[in-house]
């Protein structure tokens, strides 16, 4: 019809809305918002590990307190002198094309024992990881 987008041209992706990125099959974009944050007994460690096997960038490190950051997320780490913090927090991140983001971290070894990606009856995929210091990180995409 004249004057009228069809509804596939007129629907775009939410990195595509927010963050104006083009998506593409080779890359998961983390399009949340907000800064998680994450206990642990070493500020230090906590960065090398999210830099390193997680794929974050370092933002910012004081003694006690950084930042990470990997596409849209940001995820603010505190020093905690308590386990059982860490090991009781968990956040949510959307991103878009699970499936490589999965697989790369399959092969660095940080899922959790017992996720693995799955559909959900919520209307998701996702699958959980976790930390050097056990705080959970959930991946999730809408289906």
């Amino acid at each position: 019809m004249r004057g009228q987008k069809s509804p596939r041209s007129s629907r775009r992706t939410i990195s595509e809305k927010l963050f104006n990125h083009q998506r593409t099959d080779a890359h998961t974009y983390c399009t949340a918002y907000g800064d998680p944050q994450a206990g642990g007994a070493n500020i230090a460690d906590a960065v090398s590990f999210y830099v390193q096997r997680l794929g974050f960038t370092e933002l910012f490190q004081a003694e006690d307190y950084a930042g990470v950051r990997r596409d849209a997320v940001e995820i603010h780490l505190w020093l905690c002198d308590d386990k059982n913090i860490p090991e009781k927090t968990a956040c949510r991140v959307a991103v878009e094309n699970i499936e490589p983001l999965y697989a790369e971290y399959q092969r660095e070894g940080v899922i959790h024992p017992h996720s693995s990606l799955q559909a959900t009856p919520w209307g998701t995929k996702e699958f959980t990881i976790l930390d050097l210091d056990g705080n959970g990180i959930t991946f999730f995409e809408s289906l």
